[in-house]
């Protein structure tokens, strides 16, 4: 896929991310078939529901095994996620068996995919999707910055 492909995913992903319940940080992740066809989405929802696992990536792939698949493999499939995965994240990407993690916002704190660890490409793997980074990245990150500047004290700023 190009560029302006992985753009149009990261927009879809941008779409979940704004449906995040209130509270919670507004990270959308979204799983696409090959042909480009959209399985499921979902918004972080830790917060809302209590659930330390409750991450848009998570509960994206999660819907996405139900419907599509071997039953929990998503081969084939593409996940568009708005920050870079965590390491539980990037590890359930792997388990699923994603053949693509597209992503916008580098998380140089937590990132799993190339910033702090790179989960993905670790070569004692036995899955190891192809990843593209940083698209539509300023876009991104400008929807977590604005969540989080609402959080900040003044003084913090």
């Amino acid at each position: 896929m190009g560029l302006r492909d992985d753009e149009a995913l990261i927009r879809v992903a941008l779409e979940a991310a704004a449906a995040a319940p209130a509270g919670d940080v507004p990270v959308g992740a979204v799983v696409f078939g090959p042909d480009g066809t959209e399985i499921a989405r979902a918004a972080n929802s830790r917060e809302a529901t209590g659930d330390p696992t409750a991450h848009a990536e998570v509960l994206a792939l999660r819907a996405a095994a139900q419907v599509y698949g071997d039953g929990w493999r998503l081969e084939g499939a593409t996940l568009a996620v708005t920050l870079e995965p965590c390491t539980m994240c990037a590890g359930a990407s792997v388990l699923s068996r994603v053949s693509r993690v597209v992503f916008g916002a580098w998380e140089p704190k937590t990132g799993a995919v190339g910033s702090l660890w790179d989960v993905v490409r670790d070569r004692r793997l036995t899955h190891r999707p192809e990843v593209r980074g940083g698209v539509l990245e300023a876009e991104c990150a400008a929807v977590l910055e604005a969540f989080f500047r609402t959080r900040r004290l003044p003084e913090e700023i």
